[in-house]
C-alpha cells in the first residue's frame, strides 16, 4: 500500500518555489518515487529535537519529514540546502508541534 504525501503550506510556498528548477525536480521525484513506496527504510531518522521525523538526501539538498504509519501517510515538513534546512525545519517543527 503506497504512502500519501501532504505537503505543509512553507514547502509549497516557500521551500520548493526557492529551489533551483532541476534540484526541484530531483526533489519531486524523490518524493514521489521513493517517499510513497517505502519512507521508513529510505531515508535516515533524526534526533534530538528532530525525534520522530526523517531525511532524505537529494545532492546537498535535504528532504525532512515524518511518517504517519497507522494513517499511511508522510508529512513534508521541510525542503532545501543542507546547510540552512534544520534551522528552519526546527522552527517549523516547533511551530506545528504547538497547535
Amino acid at each position: 500500500m503506497e504512502y500519501t504525501i501532504i505537503f505543509l503550506r512553507n514547502v509549497l510556498k516557500k521551500n520548493l518555489p526557492d529551489l533551483p528548477k532541476t534540484i526541484r525536480s530531483r526533489v519531486v521525484d524523490a518524493i514521489h518515487d521513493r517517499l510513497t513506496v517505502d519512507p521508513l527504510n529510505l531515508g535516515k531518522p533524526l534526533h534530538h529535537s528532530f525525534k520522530g521525523h526523517r531525511r532524505l538526501r537529494v545532492s546537498d539538498y535535504r528532504i525532512i519529514y515524518s511518517v504517519n504509519t497507522v494513517k499511511h501517510a508522510v508529512t513534508i515538513v521541510a525542503v532545501g540546502h543542507r546547510d540552512t534546512i534544520y534551522e528552519e525545519a526546527l522552527r517549523i517543527i516547533d511551530t506545528y508541534t504547538l497547535k
